[in-house]
C-alpha cells in the first residue's frame, strides 16, 4: 500500500476507509425511512449550525436586554436559560425554533410526528450541555436527537 493512501485514509476517518473497501452505508436518513433529497430529508449540518447560531444570537439579545442588566458577561449565562426555554416552547408546539424556521428545518419524531414537550425538554437540556450535540451517528443525528428519538428534517 502506498503511504499516501494510508495517510489519506487515516485523515478521512473510518467511514471513508470502510467505503473504500466497498461498504455501502446508504444515504443519511435511509435507515429512518426518510427521502434522500428535498422536503423530509435529513437536514444538512451547515443549515443546522446556522439555525443554532441564529437562535443563540437571539437568546443573547434577549438576555442582554431583559435579564442581564445590559452586562455582556452576565448575558451569556442567562442566554443559555433563554435558549432552553425558547427551544422547549417552540419545538414542543410548532416543531422549530426561529433559527430553524429561517433555515427551513423542523424537528420531528422518528415516526414523523410533532415531538411534544417531553421530548423537546429532553432534547433541549442535552443540547444545552453541548457534548451530546457533538456526538453524531451515521444519519447525522446528535446524541441529543437520538435520546429524544427525534430527527431534524428539511421543510
Amino acid at each position: 500500500m502506498d503511504n499516501r493512501q494510508a495517510i489519506g485514509s487515516w485523515l478521512s476517518g473510518p467511514r471513508a476507509a470502510a467505503e473504500d473497501m466497498g461498504v455501502d452505508f446508504g444515504y443519511r436518513g435511509e435507515r429512518l425511512g426518510l427521502p434522500e433529497h428535498g422536503p423530509g430529508s435529513v437536514a444538512p449540518l451547515g443549515r443546522r449550525f446556522g439555525a443554532l447560531l441564529v437562535d443563540w444570537a437571539l437568546c443573547m439579545l434577549i438576555a442582554y436586554g431583559l435579564l442581564a442588566g445590559r452586562d455582556w458577561q452576565a448575558s451569556g449565562n442567562w442566554a443559555l436559560g433563554v435558549l432552553l426555554v425558547l427551544s422547549v416552547l417552540t419545538l414542543g408546539t410548532v416543531g422549530f425554533t426561529p433559527g430553524k424556521r429561517l433555515f427551513g428545518l423542523r424537528v420531528i419524531t422518528e415516526s414523523g410526528e410533532r415531538i411534544g414537550f417531553g421530548r423537546a425538554l429532553v432534547r433541549s437540556v442535552l443540547l444545552c450541555l453541548a457534548i451530546p450535540a457533538l456526538i453524531w451517528d451515521r444519519d447525522a443525528r446528535g446524541l441529543h436527537d437520538r435520546l429524544a428519538r427525534a430527527v431534524q428534517v428539511r421543510i
